[in-house]
């Protein structure tokens, strides 16, 4: 039995949901605030994925322009029916509310999408029973999980909502997803928020609407109260393995250390095997074998198709509309809206790895910009240029939680390379080291490399900025156009986190 590779999918991708069809099997995770939304990857043996496009592609299909964070498009599910490939979705805190888009290729176009009124919760499922009526399964807020039938083709409920479970008693019954197997349907929920106490539990009924009877194992996974490498595992759905096992992705994320609890790539996408036993699912936490593989993008501005790339998004705006190529560059002009605004100038791709650098040849004479990693709004670390023609002024600039701090340099005029690393440090307990992690920014011209400062990383991860997404990097512009002649992101390869008892004792 081939092991799974954990993090199926690196960087902020939460909420992951799948489908297997004609042997090829599709991912969508939640997008929250950026554009394109909704990504959508592919595989055809759970190992290696490809990032084919995402379903909202065009920015009035979900209507986030004026969405606050954290809100934006939570918890989809994919499914495929009667031909056509499904992804139903709530985009939360404003927009188009709850939402169901088809497609005949999950590469797209995909629909602009049917709103369904009557659901009053998030992260709706979608199913249908043997006489194909559609059934969307979504949690409630107070209530439990409910349900209700509905026409996919008008949004129309078909009966009044009901409740069908509330779980095992754990906080915040959500991310339901509905099976049929045997004479069975099971309902797959998370419990327990979706932080450290974030769970996996499960209930079984004789039709898609139950009654459900919950599983006396229940949760019957959660990493809660444990040192595992990865925590916070939940919002999970099932499918079959290539070998025709089963499998089950779930979000979760990777403490840098478990004791210091910061984990600055947000939530992620895992991967475990499914047994059964007396007709109910076992399943062991992720493994994460020999850690996330190495990985080099170099990139080049030399034609429009540059920007074409999915990895590529914008905050509540497609990154076509915020840059260009432009005579073998990106270029980015200001709309007056800085980087800590909700509609900053800022293209951006994830940070996948723990150890990165993520650098950029930036001409900043017809302005000020450079390069910058984001949370949200009010977590940002940044380090940006402007070339007065005689001296080119350097800045690195920290925002946290409405608290700016800056760190300034001159070098000569010219463009310049502007860099953002981030590495781990070890545990050592005899050293009283125990870890943790630093963002350096740094400045490269023909005068050398200026480090202008160190930053520590717990500040700008998915537990203290309290967003639902991780970090991005990427290009922006402050003030007029700035011109980025090249981009290079490099993630290092991670082992499995150290031990630090070993560290003490040895």
């Amino acid at each position: 039995m081939t092991p799974l590779r954990n993090p199926l999918i690196p960087g902020f991708n939460p909420d992951p949901s799948i489908v297997l069809v004609d042997g090829v099997y599709y991912l969508v995770t939640s997008s929250f605030e950026y554009l394109p939304g909704l990504p959508v990857y592919r595989s055809r043996d759970l190992l290696e994925w490809e990032h084919i496009g995402h379903v909202a592609t065009r920015p009035d299909q979900i209507g986030i322009t004026d969405v606050p964070t954290p809100g934006g498009v939570w918890a989809p599910t994919i499914r495929h029916h009667a031909g056509l490939f499904h992804v139903i979705v709530t985009v939360f805190l404003g927009g188009r509310g709850c939402v169901v888009f088809t497609a005949d290729d999950p590469t797209g176009p995909w629909s602009d999408g049917v709103v369904i009124d009557a659901v009053a919760g998030i992260d709706p499922d979608l199913a249908w029973d043997e006489d194909g009526t559609a059934y969307v399964t979504y949690a409630a807020f107070g209530r439990g999980i409910e349900q209700l039938p509905v026409d996919l083709i008008t949004g129309q409920a078909l009966a009044d909502p009901r409740v069908i479970w509330s779980g095992s008693g754990l906080l915040a019954p959500e991310g339901p997803h509905l099976y049929h197997r045997g004479a069975q349907w099971y309902l797959l929920i998370a419990e327990g928020g979706t932080d450290r106490g974030h769970a996996i539990s499960i209930a079984r009924g004789p039709s898609p609407s139950g009654p459900f009877e919950g599983f006396d194992g229940n949760p019957f996974l959660s990493a809660r109260s444990t040192a595992h490498p990865v925590q916070n595992l939940g919002h999970a759905d099932l499918v079959e393995a290539p070998d025709g096992g089963d499998a089950m992705v779930m979000l979760g994320v990777r403490p840098v250390d478990v004791a210091l609890g910061f984990s600055p790539l947000g939530r992620e996408t895992f991967a475990t095997r499914i047994d059964w036993h007396d007709g109910w699912p076992v399943a062991s936490l992720p493994d994460l074998g020999g850690g996330t593989p190495a990985e080099h993008v170099s990139l080049a501005f030399t034609s429009d198709e540059a920007l074409d790339d999915p990895a590529w998004i914008g905050v509540r705006a497609l990154p076509h509309s915020i840059a260009r190529i432009e005579g073998a560059a990106l270029a980015i002009t200001s709309t007056g809206d800085g980087l800590t605004s909700p509609h900053p100038a800022f293209v951006g791709r994830r940070q996948r790895h723990h150890e990165s650098s993520f650098s950029a040849l930036v001409d900043a004479t017809a302005g000020t910009g450079g390069i910058a990693m984001r949370m949200r709004e009010d977590h940002t670390v940044a380090i940006e240029a402007h070339d007065d023609g005689a001296l080119t002024t350097v800045v690195a600039r920290a925002e946290l939680s409405g608290l700016s701090r800056t760190w300034s340099a001159t070098v000569a005029t010219g463009p310049v390379r502007l860099r953002l690393s981030t590495r781990l440090l070890p545990i050592d307990l005899r050293r009283g080291q125990i870890g943790g992690e630093r963002i350096a920014l740094s400045v490269e011209s023909g005068a050398g490399t200026t480090e202008l400062v160190e930053l520590d990383g717990r500040y700008w991860s998915y537990e203290t900025a309290q967003g639902f997404t991780g970090r991005v990097v990427g290009c922006y512009a402050e003030r007029g156009t700035v011109r980025f002649l090249d981009a290079t992101y490099d993630g290092m390869a991670s082992a499995p986190p150290p031990d630090a008892t070993l560290a003490s004792d040895s």
